[in-house]
């Protein structure tokens, strides 16, 4: 069994950024523009968003963070949104989810600028996404498959199988592995809460891409031998043995699937790195085009 480690993966996808970063400073452009809209004060949003800060400020790009209380309205945000949308200054900006339960967010999804949607959920990027045209894609999904291409992970004519249909990882996942383009190629089974027979389909995977929600919900006899298993979720439960008293879990029984899988990612340091790289990418390619580089 081999670990795919996502911190080594993204600290090299980093130092290409940062290169990139350096070459446009050489020539007198300035450096990209990431901001970040967060709505209240859930700990986890906030410690996520921070990451990104701390993540943009280490290559080289320009980060801003707009905080906006609980009490934000929806036609607040929504000028917020606006006033980046317009901001040329900005080359790309994020509204940090889940937002407080009075305001809509597709629709606050829905009035990003296409080109500053860096973190690929507008419809017009998903369209492109789903037809293979060049776009922003999902910062996870776009993370898993530079997991699997730094791993050199064969992927053509695989079975594929991702359990979790959100809009965020297993959706755009499954149809980006089917896709004509390494990463991908593979043959894709996209199951869910509802799915008949789903320890069958799993244990048939080649490469099993579990997004749930729900921690080790994937147990050893779930999984082929041999398969490569990437483990989306994370998750904060109690622990007897930590000074903390709590533990990071994924999806995945991660003590059991990796007894059979010959490649897995680790939670914590498997995918979630990889999402803010993802994004980080999406930023310096949001700078190459809204500047016309």
């Amino acid at each position: 069994m081999e670990l795919l480690d996502g911190k080594k993966t993204s600290a090299a996808l980093k130092d290409d950024i940062s290169i990139e970063v350096a070459k446009m400073i050489d020539a007198d452009i300035e450096a990209p523009h990431l901001a970040a809209i967060l709505v209240g004060e859930d700990p986890a949003s906030q410690t996520y968003v921070a990451a990104k800060e701390k993540a943009s400020k280490a290559v080289g790009i320009t980060s801003s963070i707009y905080n906006m209380p609980t009490s934000t309205t929806e036609k607040e945000l929504l000028k917020m949104v606006d006033f980046l949308n317009n901001d040329d200054d900005v080359d790309g900006f994020i509204v940090q989810l889940p937002l407080p339960e009075h305001i809509n967010e597709q629709k606050i999804i829905e009035s990003i600028n296409p080109n500053k949607d860096v973190d690929g959920f507008h419809p017009v990027n998903v369209g492109k996404m789903a037809l293979g045209l060049e776009s922003f894609l999902p910062a996870t999904p776009s993370g898993i498959l530079e997991i699997l291409k730094y791993y050199n992970i064969k992927t053509e004519g695989k079975h594929c199988v991702v359990l979790g249909r959100s809009n965020i990882v297993g959706s755009p996942i499954s149809i980006m592995m089917g896709q004509k383009k390494y990463p991908g190629n593979s043959t894709v089974t996209l199951c869910h809460s509802r799915t008949e027979n789903l320890e069958e389909i799993t244990a048939s995977a080649d490469i099993l891409i579990v997004a749930i929600g729900s921690p080790e919900f994937v147990k050893k006899d779930m999984v082929k031998p041999g398969a490569v298993v990437i483990d989306v979720g994370i998750h904060r439960v109690k622990s007897n043995v930590t000074k903390s008293g709590y533990k990071l879990k994924g999806d995945v029984e991660f003590e059991g699937v990796s007894q059979v899988a010959a490649y897995i990612t680790p939670v914590p340091g498997g995918v979630g790195p990889m999402t803010i790289a993802g994004l980080l990418a999406n930023t310096l390619k949001a700078a190459k085009i809204n500047r016309k580089l």
